[in-house]
């Protein structure tokens, strides 16, 4: 056989691989609800996966090759979890509080600070490690921050920090 067939072979079952989810660099913190996030969607894929693997020859194997990749994911984030205890100040922004501010216009947010896979735009849940985590953590209730944003810097005040 002609080494050209052999080496489409091997192209074409290494197409069939799902490409590995790219795991952060930053440190894992979690909040606890961040954390049961995780438990639950490790369980949910595990789950998944049983039900396909129990199909055997009738098992589609590109979906199972997802799950097994979300699986490796998955639990490589929930044993690097670092788990945060809920904060308790309302003049400093940790991980885990919701913190108010006001742009320059006036215009206010809120949002709480939450670890990297719990973040939803969205439903308000802003990673720390992203620009607006970056510039509001750390930071106490009056100070002014710089928000370093694609769009433009802007300069935001926390006008009030909650435990949650």
């Amino acid at each position: 056989m002609s080494r050209a067939f052999v080496n489409e072979d091997n192209a074409a079952a290494q197409a069939d691989q799902p490409v590995e989810r790219q795991v952060s660099a930053q440190p894992n913190y979690v909040t606890p609800a961040g954390l049961a996030q995780l438990q639950a969607k490790v369980s949910g894929l595990q789950q998944l996966h049983s039900e396909q693997s129990a199909r055997g020859e009738q098992a589609d194997k590109q979906r199972l090759a997802d799950l097994e990749r979300d699986l490796r994911y998955f639990n490589q984030r929930l044993q690097s979890a670092q788990v945060v205890t809920a904060p308790s100040s309302t003049h400093k922004v940790q991980i885990g509080s919701r913190v108010t501010f006001a742009d320059e216009q006036d215009n206010q947010q809120t949002v709480q600070l939450v670890g990297e896979d719990q973040a939803d735009a969205s439903a308000g849940l802003i990673n720390w490690g992203s620009p607006l985590g970056r510039a509001l953590l750390g930071a106490q209730l009056g100070d002014e921050v710089l928000w370093q944003r694609p769009a433009g810097d802007q300069l935001i005040e926390i006008i009030r920090v909650e435990p949650v």
